[in-house]
């Protein structure tokens, strides 16, 4: 199944950069993706932007990568490698929509790997290497035109846009999406970006990052932020100072890890209970 969501753009508003989106969060990783298609012209300087800003890449970079494909190998940092490559495929018959993707050390090292055993660019390599990852119905979808859609079934405003002039394959907290917070009262709070995240939360964007990348627990003001990273996706409830305490005594006379009992006391309290319901519902 597909998901499809419209994003209003006014005035005010920056350009939207996708009018698409379909998710695969769920999937094993590496290949746990969000599909981030766009019919509209690419406007590339705000698309090269927001993708600088979410993986750490020099603007000019990505803007020659977003006019002529290729790929950006992150430097190494110290004695080791930690970071992948960033990279955009261009079709030049123009046939296939423009795509950029993010490997991992992981899959970098196969790329090279590839590319040594087999003669390919590094383009080549990592494109196979990372075509592989992805759930079968997702590979499936990318042979077809515009992914297979039923363009008779989309919503006008998507549709008129014509074929799919690009897609990005995202991983990240990106303020082009948003994601949901369950408060201690049982609202959902969407926050989009992790600026956003920490400004909601009142912490630093480098504790939010953490949290949000490594999961685990982050008191705030008498209050715990949990977050559990579910096939690469960070998922986050806050607790208040009594729902707190509650998981300290259940993981203290239970043995348990905090954050399932964390789990357990948000499972017990109704108004978060309808939370996850809300959020169930949405998917």
């Amino acid at each position: 199944m597909y998901k499809i969501k419209k994003r209003a753009v006014g005035p005010a508003k920056p350009p939207a950069l996708y009018n698409i989106i379909e998710d695969y969060t769920e999937f094993d990783a590496p290949g746990n993706v969000t599909v981030c298609a766009m019919t509209e012209p690419e406007q590339s300087e705000a698309h090269a932007r927001v993708l600088s800003e979410s993986y750490d890449i020099p603007l000019e970079v990505v803007l020659r990568l977003l006019s002529e494909g290729g790929c950006y190998v992150y430097p190494q940092e110290g004695l080791l490698v930690t970071r992948g490559l960033f990279a955009c495929r261009i079709d030049p018959t123009g046939a296939k929509p423009k795509q950029t993707w993010v490997l991992d050390v992981t899959q970098y090292a196969k790329a090279e790997q590839m590319m040594r055993s087999y003669g390919l660019t590094l383009e080549e390599a990592s494109a196979r290497v990372f075509y592989r990852t992805l759930p079968p119905e997702l590979r499936t979808k990318l042979e077809q035109k515009n992914m297979g859609l039923d363009y008779a079934k989309l919503d006008r405003t998507v549709a008129r846009g014509g074929d799919i002039k690009y897609i990005d394959f995202r991983k990240d907290w990106s303020p082009h999406f948003k994601r949901l917070c369950i408060m201690p009262d049982g609202r959902l709070v969407e926050t989009g970006g992790i600026e956003e995240f920490a400004e909601l939360h009142k912490i630093t964007v480098t504790q939010a990052r953490t949290l949000l990348e490594q999961g685990g627990i982050l008191e705030v003001e008498g209050d715990v932020l949990a977050c559990q990273i579910v096939n690469g996706q960070a998922s986050v409830a806050r607790f208040n100072r009594q729902q707190y305490a509650k998981a300290k005594d259940l993981a203290q006379t239970k043995g348990l890890h905090i954050i399932d009992a964390l789990s357990e006391v948000g499972l017990s309290d109704p108004a978060m209970m309808r939370a996850l319901r809300r959020v169930e519902q949405r998917l």
